[in-house]
């Protein structure tokens, strides 16, 4: 039972998970410090993000709702165009340094078998159809 419990715990998996873990709950700080220090101050100054108080109805308040919408599609962006992009861009200029080709890609192999099985069957309904002529 304890010997189980060695080998699942050693598995690179389960550490790697660990370690992602540990560092997206260390990131998250970084995250939280640019979007309420940095982005909303910025924001807030152009537009107004706090549509609270909109739409009450008795207790039912969905303008919290949409307040949350709006957070979140913010704190996208700005996580894509802040970290996502220049991130990628990096990933591409390596991969060209290395010398590999980012944009040709080999094409999944089921893609390629599915792709010829359905040309396959047009060519068969092809041949199929009235106007032909079949041997």
């Amino acid at each position: 039972m304890l010997k189980g419990f060695k080998e699942f715990i050693s598995r690179g998996s389960v550490i790697d998970l660990a370690v992602g873990v540990i560092i997206g709950a260390a990131f998250a700080k970084v995250i939280d410090a640019l979007v309420n220090n940095v982005l909303m101050p910025a924001i807030a100054m152009i537009f107004v993000p706090d549509f609270d108080n909109w739409l009450v109805f008795g207790s039912i308040k969905i303008g919290v709702l949409i307040t949350a919408i709006v957070n979140f599609l913010l704190i996208a962006a700005a996580v894509y165009f802040a970290l996502v992009m220049p991130m990628n861009k990096m990933a591409r200029r390596k991969a060209i340094k290395a010398g590999i080709d980012p944009e040709a890609e080999t094409p999944d192999p089921q893609i390629e078998l599915l792709t010829d099985i359905r040309d396959a069957l047009r060519k068969t309904e092809e041949a199929d159809s009235p106007g032909s002529h079949r041997a």
